[in-house]
């Protein structure tokens, strides 16, 4: 049965396997986070730029979090992923980020990376710049 108003591309596609493994990485990365102190802004923050996983904030420091999760390291671990076009791409739409939202530049920001495996989890405070 045909619902009007209802056409295949507009209906909600599922996720993919990647997709969920994905963001149980961001869950658990944010959970890391906030166990640490930082109180989550936004999440999947995407503009014409780029996209920001996780965007935090501790105490007056903006933290534009990006979460890489790798099943194995065979072809490189999770933080060696983090290319320093990506990390272009971050700082774009953390540029757009603020703008939008009309922050000031009283905010610190500061780039992290969250490298995660099924074996370990690193958290690298300020990464790049």
């Amino acid at each position: 049965m045909k619902i009007p108003g209802i056409t295949k591309a507009s209906q909600k596609p599922s996720r993919t396997s990647k997709q969920r493994t994905g963001n149980k990485a961001e869950d658990e990365a944010l959970a890391l986070l906030k166990k640490a102190g930082l109180k989550l802004i936004e999440r999947n923050y995407r503009c014409r730029t780029g996209e920001i996983d996780l965007i935090m904030q501790e105490a007056q420091t903006l933290v534009f979090v990006e979460v890489r999760y790798r099943a194995n390291s065979l072809y490189g671990g999770p933080l060696e992923t983090v290319t320093a076009s990506k990390q272009n791409k971050i700082r774009s739409a953390a540029q757009h980020y603020m703008v939008e939202k009309n922050l000031s530049a009283n905010y610190s920001l500061r780039f992290d990376v969250v490298g995660m495996s099924n074996s370990e989890t690193n958290w690298i405070k300020g990464a790049f710049y």
